[in-house]
């Protein structure tokens, strides 16, 4: 951000050396980002180590390809590329071929991995219905039929519940029965976790229908944040079903079937530098939910990497260039969490910085960068932010500046798989267009779209195809991304000190021009402040 926050003693001699590692200067806003993409032939027989080289080569249409394939692996796969499911496997065959196909060196990195099949929530009276539902992560097994006991509900727009957040909502809680809970107030595990100790046999959250949007309508299932949080089945369901069930006399059964294992894989690729100790990794998650193919979360990400990966496979870099396919994602960041468990601390050591791409095409989008300095939103307790992070926002704001987009900050929350790499002391940055929140009327103003409605309609639901993609926003990230990893492959000097070699042909970025202030404002950031990630979130 610039300007930027208050700066540590080193941090501060890091980011002096900026401008002699990336040749910052002031120029014009609004400069062209890249001149007519070069013909394939050229793109593939050439060296891609300049910026304009890479930039002419990389676009929105070549990573497209990668979102068609993903697309036609969920169509042939039940619609999903959810991990433990055949789609996935067949997604990381694709990633892998694609990789080894241009000469990176791949290696699968396997992880052991909980796997929750179909979940059922069926209500018995005062009417007879079978609802969609799916397992939270982290919920126990169970076959559970008992009455339905309603949470301090709110029901109706606008409403402000806290539904289960307070052990006062629990006063009086007839043990044995299904706690119903309303989504909103305070975290999914939270409010299963206080159930389980009042004495329910299981739980429903439904969501919250305080906004008549289809993120907070829809069937919502979450994360409760781990494996085995509670020992009771927790089970989600939407808000018109929610209400249904809060009827007097309501009965229902809910089950949650055993746990399986599945082993599950991330997808590695190395490209080695001359300076093998010092590792400039990048991510994206490539896993979908089970609701549907997850094209924009996170096709967009995964296939982002893909086209740089083979513009830049003929590219002999300074620095090793670090590559990840992260697996279940959505079930709480479990492959790259695995994944930093197992790295030694001389491992961990080696890596510069990690970039991570989690949803960068969002329909409806606005530009945001992962808010290093806190200048738009306090990052949420107990969520560090490494020295160097800072200096990674501003070089993506500064590609913002030069390419004329406007932007703005998006939480540094950890709510993504670059969460392993910071609670490490990894620097961490990286993009983000949009989830469940509504676009505001200020935002509509500076980058068009639709007030009132998601940054992504379809965010975690079987319409999250290779129709929910905005190739404009896709186009302009998939450039800033081979950007940011092409200049970090020549020097990391501004992130860690560690002093590179000066970038071939140059590159000359202005000042960031300043968030335009839309976000930590009601419906204004990207996330919603309970957002988490399930495996079955469907309509």
């Amino acid at each position: 951000m610039y300007p930027s926050a208050p700066l540590s003693r080193r941090a501060k001699t890091v980011a002096i050396a900026t401008a002699a590692a990336f040749t910052i200067a002031l120029v014009p806003a609004g400069a062209a980002v890249a001149a007519p993409g070069a013909p394939a032939a050229k793109c593939d027989n050439q060296n891609n180590n300049t910026v304009a080289k890479l930039l002419e080569c990389v676009d929105a249409d070549g990573a497209t390809e990668h979102l068609e394939a993903l697309q036609a692996i969920a169509d042939e796969n039940d619609g999903t590329r959810a991990a433990g499911l055949p789609g996935y496997e067949a997604s990381v065959d694709y990633v892998v071929d694609v990789l080894q196909g241009v000469g990176w060196d791949v290696t699968i990195d396997e992880f052991p991995y909980t796997y929750v099949g179909p979940s059922s929530l069926t209500q018995l009276t005062p009417i007879e219905a079978e609802y969609p539902t799916g397992p939270f992560t982290g919920s126990g097994p169970g076959n559970v039929t008992a009455a339905v006991t309603p949470v301090d509900l709110q029901l109706g727009l606008g409403n402000t519940s806290t539904s289960g957040c307070n052990d006062a909502d629990f006063a009086g809680f007839p043990a044995g029965t299904i706690a119903l809970i309303q989504r909103g107030g305070c975290t999914f595990a939270d409010k299963a976790i206080k159930a389980q100790t009042a004495g329910a046999a299981g739980v429903v959250i439904f969501n919250q229908g305080d906004l008549a949007t289809d993120a907070r309508m829809n069937l919502i299932v979450g994360t409760l944040g781990g494996p085995n949080v509670v020992g009771i089945p927790v089970v989600g369901a939407s808000y018109d079903q929610g209400a249904a069930l809060s009827r007097a006399d309501s009965s229902a059964n809910i089950f949650v079937p055993l746990p399986e294992s599945r082993p599950q894989k991330n997808i590695i690729a190395e490209l080695p530098g001359v300076n093998d100790g010092n590792v400039v990794m990048a991510g994206a998650h490539l896993d979908s939910v089970q609701a549907g193919p997850g094209i924009n979360d996170n096709g967009s990400g995964s296939a982002a990497l893909l086209e740089l990966a083979e513009n830049i496979s003929k590219l002999e870099p300074q620095n090793t260039i670090r590559l990840a396919w992260w697996g279940a994602e959505e079930s709480g960041l479990v492959g790259s969490r695995d994944y930093v468990a197992e790295l030694s601390q001389q491992e961990k050591d080696r890596i510069a910085l990690y970039l991570n791409f989690d949803m960068v095409a969002s329909p409806n989008s606005i530009f945001m960068v992962y808010d290093g300095d806190e200048s738009g939103w306090p990052a949420p307790a107990g969520v560090p932010i490494p020295e160097g992070s800072v200096q990674i926002e501003d070089l993506f704001e500064s590609y913002y500046t030069w390419a004329g987009v406007p932007y703005d900050d998006a939480q540094f929350s950890g709510r993504s798989d670059y969460d392993a790499f910071i609670r490490s002391g990894i620097p961490a940055g990286g993009l983000f267009t949009g989830a469940e929140v509504q676009k505001t009327e200020a935002q509509v103003a500076i980058w068009g779209g639709i007030a009132g409605e998601s940054y992504d309609q379809c965010y975690h639901q079987a319409c999250d195809t290779i129709d929910n993609v905005n190739e404009a926003a896709f186009d302009v990230n998939v450039d800033a991304i081979a950007l940011a990893v092409l200049a970090y492959s020549y020097s990391t000097e501004s992130v860690n000190g560690i002093a590179g070699v000066d970038i071939s042909g140059g590159l000359d970025l202005p000042l960031p021009a300043g968030p335009k202030g839309t976000v930590n404002v009601p419906s204004g950031g990207g996330l919603s402040p309970d957002h988490d990630h399930g495996p079955t979130e469907t309509d």
